[in-house]
């Protein structure tokens, strides 16, 4: 009987020395966003943060998880593999900040098939700038390697942030009503939806490769799918301090009519006038270039504007003031009137 050669788990495709590279180099990138509320280490099972309630009466804990979607196909296809923790901490950043929540920390998660301790760094990399840049702390995380479950080369990413806020301080939308204003704030470029349409138009109708320059863009098909999806808890952080915000809405997938609907109540629709805001050439180039039609552009994309605030339109001037003062472009996307919940996308 002929012998069989011992098995390992390296063998079964499973390299635990290569896991153990990949996590001193992300202790040093997470270390980095450290402050004096986390009292535990990279490694441990679990993450310590003593939050400071200083000043806050009625404490909520305001939580969410995302993922980056099919723009991780662009990373695949280029090899740039920095932008996308980034644009995962920022898009969850935004998700709590429209209740009004502050970041405290994000746990992130990474599977993949066969970890390259590079790759991994640079996906870190991001993760790290990005919480760095929204005051929180990357308190810890998972990397798991899963050798036949993801295509070679690739991976998938979750993000999970918990943020604070008081109580008396929660934006719901509950108080939105007839009369109110809808202001709306850029975007850079698609954010981090809509890239299966967006893939299939720039590479398959356009035929691009992501290194081809389009004109019409002024940068490479892969430099425009690449940026980065913007955070925007600095000047909204500004405006909660200064002024009463009814609601606010993230523009993700779904758009407007998809995103600003959520914090309607029932008795009241956004009429929202589509000439307010100029619509930036990257999503006039994937309408042409598919051809995809106008209603479906609104519904898979956010058209230009990446987060939107409701208020009482006596201050809504004021309010768009502040915000072009913190270096924002805030446009009067609208106003809310009464009838059934809807977001309607008016010429």
């Amino acid at each position: 009987m002929e012998d069989k050669k011992k098995l390992d788990y390296a063998a079964a495709g499973v390299d635990i020395d290569a896991g153990d590279r990949a996590v001193e180099r992300i202790k040093s990138l997470a270390k980095a966003t450290f402050s004096d509320a986390v009292l535990s280490e990279i490694g441990s099972f679990g993450g310590f943060y003593k939050p400071d309630l200083g000043g806050i009466k009625k404490p909520v804990l305001i939580s969410s998880a995302d993922g980056v979607g099919t723009k991780l196909k662009i990373a695949f296809m280029t090899g740039r593999h920095t932008t996308v923790g980034t644009d995962l901490v920022n898009h969850c950043t935004d998700d709590i900040l429209v209740h009004g929540a502050r970041p405290l920390f994000f746990l992130d998660y990474i599977g993949t098939g066969k970890i390259s301790p590079d790759i991994v760094a640079d996906i870190v990399e991001g993760f790290s700038s990005g919480c760095k840049a929204n005051g929180m702390a990357l308190l810890g995380g998972e990397t798991a390697e899963m050798p036949g479950f993801y295509a070679d080369g690739e991976y998938d990413l979750a993000g999970f942030i918990v943020g604070l806020v008081d109580q008396d301080r929660v934006v719901s939308g509950r108080d939105i009503a007839a009369g109110d204003t809808v202001i709306g704030l850029a975007s850079d470029g698609l954010h981090t939806n809509g890239y299966s349409l967006a893939r299939k138009v720039f590479f398959e109708r356009a035929g691009l490769a992501p290194d081809d320059f389009v004109d019409s863009l002024g940068r490479t098909a892969g430099d425009e799918l690449l940026r980065v999806h913007r955070s925007y808890l600095g000047p909204i952080m500004t405006i909660l301090d200064k002024f009463e915000i009814k609601g606010m809405a993230h523009i993700t997938g779904g758009g407007l009519p998809g995103n600003l609907v959520r914090i309607l109540p029932e008795n009241c629709r956004a009429e929202i006038d589509r000439k307010s805001w100029p619509v930036p050439p990257v999503f006039r180039f994937i309408q042409e270039k598919g051809p995809v039609d106008e209603n479906e552009m609104y519904r898979a994309f956010n058209m230009g504007i990446g987060y939107t605030l409701v208020v009482a339109a006596a201050f809504a001037d004021k309010v768009a003031d502040t915000l072009k003062s913190e270096g924002e472009t805030p446009y009067i996307l609208g106003t809310v009137t009464g009838g059934t919940k809807a977001v309607i996308i008016k010429d």
